[in-house]
């Protein structure tokens, strides 16, 4: 059988079909092949349900006298057929073009494994063409990926391979990758590749490659986002050069050379690796005595010359001197030989000898005597009163413990117990500060100005007195710099202090000046202060990888001379335990550089200070005031930590605002840090919600992050558009910012809400957190929340014997039980052990009195707590009952 009459057939089977199911027959069917067969010119695509959206299939075909479409093995009914007849204008045969709707309903009413399908078929004279089948499915995306990436820490230029597969959906979701929300693009961008299975690969990790990156999913339905991986790239430390050899420390016999190198090439980024090894290296050192130069025996006079002179010489070689010895003063002495002289002349020359002799002395008198009056009229031209009796001035105005108030008729006398303004420019304090009462007129308490004790020499000392109708001006304490130095009430003190001593302490700081008895001269009185310097106008200590644990104190006025030690005491934030920390106490010198004084095991005999270290705080005996602080660094191979505090602070009240802020603090562990803070958000309208919660800050290079968890979001919204924030560990291990802190900006709904509950959490990136658990009404902080006002704005310092828990008798007889050596070592280095300053013995034993200056130490250290319980229990310990028996009698033990 031929193919024509197959399609025949077939035809003739489709037509009876068509009648017998909708009873409809075309008019006539052609009789005989006049024309070619249908030939489709578009046929049906493909198409996808979205929603409840029917879709449309059409398909159009030449020459065509029917178009019918079939799907799913069933005709179409003729009345859901849209059609369009034309000519073809070249060929002139006729062109039919048919259009069907597929429902939703009717792909769903499907049963069976295949696909909705539809299929045109056209009829023309010469038979029978079917198109190609065009599958109708419903458009769908599921919301869950199969596989999402997952965030990594890598290496700087390492191959980085992040997975994505899409959620299953019809049609197959397109992937596009986002870096921090923009569109990465490979063809512009050579270092990203986008795999046929859709994951991302970066062929060299770069900086900046740390970023967040999401893969996107999209088809004709919707589109879908994947959690964010986090791709962090770190940088592994690398050590530095090391520095030159320092000078050796000793500057007579055996000491140390020291040289450092810093982990800063590279420096560790983005928590890489931080070097390996110590920081630091230490070698001995020997430095040669210098040997002073001393005098040979005189040599014998020498004849009497022709000027009648003679000399005697010596020199400067027993020994000579070496190693940068002094050199000997002076080489010779020449005298007149005048009797010698005389007698060789005749007599009549003897007298006219004797006579030139006597006129050039009486001349040489008379040239004197004019000079000195010229200089003393020149050195008194500006006082225009009298200078009354300085002895007779200091008794009556100091008195032990206590000080007689100034004249009522000269208010700009200083008051004994008003602090002295320190940001007065009335010029710069150059020495001890007399008390002087005003001249009376009366001319028999005048003195000569040659017997004045007022004309012995003072250190830089100016002092102007002026008559009753002036006033007296002093020139008050600025730092050796030239510039005033700040003065704030609640970050200094100031008093005026005799050889009775006294202590000067900055309240709710742990920041105290202890003079002990005798440190300052029997009748000589300073003018002490007593500042914690503002980190903004301080240039910081800490150098390389150190790290500032104390606030920077000045004390003064510097330059003053001291016959024992003063003890400064600092609170600190290192955390003592275990022992990871090299501790150096550094001092600012006149320049404004800092110079280390100490690094604490180091020490020998030509240290100059002692640092006590206790566990909040650390005590500095010192015998030079100035401008001191603690900085430290970890002792390989443990790293060390810091204590911190962590503060959260809110808005005193909402007003009408919709917007809402909380901000957190980061600050050291230590008093002065705090009362900073608070002063500050006082002064910003803040309150502090929750007690600071403590932190410890590990020295790793890792940052410390903050986030916000569990918002209400149905009443509440975070501004905030990461995750999280961060402060990089750098700005809190240097100390070089000052306080730190971060802000999570929070919007109400409306202005009813008033009740907020969220968490707040806090860590340092592979180290310890905290969590503060808010639960507040907003509209209640107010009444609920009191900010800390730091204490009195007045300096608190006590004068005399009262600023002493041990009183001097008691203190007597310890010193003289104690300082003598004892062959049994019951003396002071017994109770230097069990009084926990043993760390260096040396240091006591050079001074005239060690027990006396463990004393003021104990006295430092027991400011708040002195009772005397714990020094009599290590007398009673050493066996000495004899000063037990003295306190007990004279103390209050």
């Amino acid at each position: 059988m031929s193919m024509r009459e197959l399609l025949w057939d077939e035809f003739l089977g489709v037509t009876l079909t068509i009648i017998s199911i909708f009873e409809v027959l075309p008019d006539s069917f052609p009789s005989a092949p006049a024309e070619p067969l249908p030939e489709f010119q578009s046929e049906p695509e493909d198409a996808f349900i979205v929603k409840n959206r029917p879709v449309k299939l059409s398909c159009k075909a030449a020459p065509a006298t029917q178009i019918y479409f079939k799907c799913n093995g069933e005709w179409v009914n003729q009345n859901d057929h849209v059609t369009k007849e034309s000519l073809d204008p070249i060929t002139g045969l006729v062109v039919r073009e048919v259009d069907i709707s597929v429902s939703r309903t009717q792909v769903e009413e499907l049963f069976g494994l295949e696909d909705y399908w539809c299929q045109c078929v056209a009829w023309s004279s010469a038979g029978t063409t079917k198109s190609r089948r065009a599958y109708v499915r419903i458009a769908y995306l599921r919301k869950n990926f199969e596989q999402e990436p997952l965030g990594r820490e890598v290496r700087l230029d390492q191959e980085v391979l992040l997975q994505c597969r899409p959620p299953e959906g019809i049609p197959p979701a397109e992937v596009d990758w986002l870096k921090n929300e923009e569109l990465i693009d490979p063809a512009l961008d050579s270092n990203f590749l986008i795999t046929i299975d859709h994951d991302l690969i970066i062929k060299q990790a770069r900086l900046s490659d740390t970023a967040n990156y999401t893969c996107m999913a999209r088809n004709v339905v919707a589109k879908r986002r994947s959690s964010t991986a986090t791709l962090i790239v770190y940088v592994s430390g690398g050590w530095s050069s090391w520095t030159e050899w320092s000078e050796c420390n000793a500057q007579c016999g055996r000491g140390w050379q020291r040289r450092t190198r810093s982990c800063t090439n590279p420096a560790p980024l983005n928590g890489g690796a931080f070097c390996d090894g110590p920081p630091f290296q230490r070698v001995t050192c020997t430095t040669l005595c210098p040997v002073d130069g001393g005098w040979t025996e005189w040599a014998k006079w020498s004849a009497c010359g022709t000027e009648c002179t003679h000399w005697r010489s010596r020199e400067c070689q027993a020994p000579p001197p070496r190693n940068g010895g002094r050199h000997c003063s002076g080489t010779l002495y020449i005298y007149y030989c005048v009797p010698v002289c005389v007698s060789a002349l005749g007599s009549g020359a003897g007298v006219a000898v004797y006579a030139g002799l006597v006129g050039a002395l009486l001349l040489c008198v008379i040239l004197v005597l004019c000079v000195g009056i010229l200089v003393y009229r020149r050195s008194c031209r500006h006082l225009h009163g009298e200078i009354t009796d300085s002895s007779s001035a200091l008794t009556a105005a100091f008195h032990p413990g206590n000080y007689k108030p100034p004249r009522q008729d000269n208010p700009h006398l200083l008051h004994p117990t008003a602090p002295p303004d320190l940001t007065a420019s009335a010029g710069t304090f150059r020495g001890p500060l007399f008390s002087l009462q005003q001249a009376t007129l009366d001319s028999q308490h005048k003195i000569p100005m040659t017997t004045s004790p007022l004309l012995d020499p003072l250190p830089s000392l100016k002092i102007k007195v002026y008559n009753s109708s002036t006033m007296s001006s002093l020139e008050l304490p600025t730092d050796y710099h030239g510039h005033t130095l700040p003065r704030e009430p609640s970050h200094s003190a100031s008093a005026t202090l005799g050889s009775l001593g006294g202590r000067l302490t900055i309240p709710n700081t742990g920041v105290s000046l202890l003079v002990p008895p005798g440190t300052i001269p029997q009748g000589k009185f300073y003018e002490m202060y007593l500042i914690i310097n503002k980190w903004e106008k301080t240039t910081l200590p800490s150098d390389g990888s150190q790290t500032v644990l104390s606030p920077v104190v000045s004390c003064g006025p510097s330059g003053m001379l001291l016959s024992r030690p003063v003890v400064l005491t600092l609170p600190h934030c290192a955390q003592l335990e275990p022992p990871d920390w090299t501790l150096t106490l550094k001092m600012q010198n006149h320049q404004g550089a800092w110079e280390e004084v100490l690094t604490v095991g180091e020490e020998s005999l030509s240290t100059t200070c002692y640092l006590q270290v206790e566990e909040q705080s650390c005590h500095i005996l010192m015998e030079q005031l100035g401008t001191y602080g603690l900085v430290g660094q970890s002792a390989p191979p443990r790293p060390a930590c810091k204590r911190l505090q962590l503060a959260l602070f809110a808005p005193r009240a909402p007003c009408l605002s919709l917007d809402y802020s909380l901000r957190v603090y980061c600050i050291q562990d230590t008093p002065h840090a705090l009362k900073e803070v608070l002063e500050v958000e006082r002064s910003l309208g803040g309150v502090l919600l929750e007690d600071p919660k403590p932190l410890l800050f590990k020295d790793s290079y890792h940052n410390l992050r903050l986030s916000i968890h569990d918002i209400p979001h149905s009443h509440w919204r975070s501004k905030l558009l990461a995750k999280y924030q961060e402060i990089p560990f750098y700005h809190i291990w240097s100390g070089s910012q000052r306080p730190l802190h971060c802000t999570f900006s929070l919007e109400r709904g409306s202005l009813v809400v008033s009740q907020l509950t969220c968490k707040i959490c806090v860590r340092q990136v592979e180290g310890e957190g905290q969590i503060f658990q808010l639960n507040t009404d907003i509209q209640e902080v107010q009444k609920r929340y009191i900010i800390y006002s730091g204490g009195s704005c007045l300096p608190s310092s006590q004068v005399g014997p009262y600023a002493f828990r041990l009183p001097v008798s008691i203190r007597q007889k310890i010193c003289a039980s104690l300082d003598a050596p004892s062959a049994r070592g019951c003396d002071w280095r017994m109770l230097a052990r069990r009084l926990d300053f043993d760390r260096y013995l040396n240091y006591f034993a050079t001074k005239p009195s060690p027990t006396g200056v463990l004393l003021d130490l104990w006295e430092a250290c027991h400011q708040g707590d002195a009772d005397l319980v714990s020094l009599a229990t290590a007398l009673e310990e050493m066996g000495k009952s004899e000063v037990l028996v003295v306190m007990t009698t004279d103390g209050d033990c």
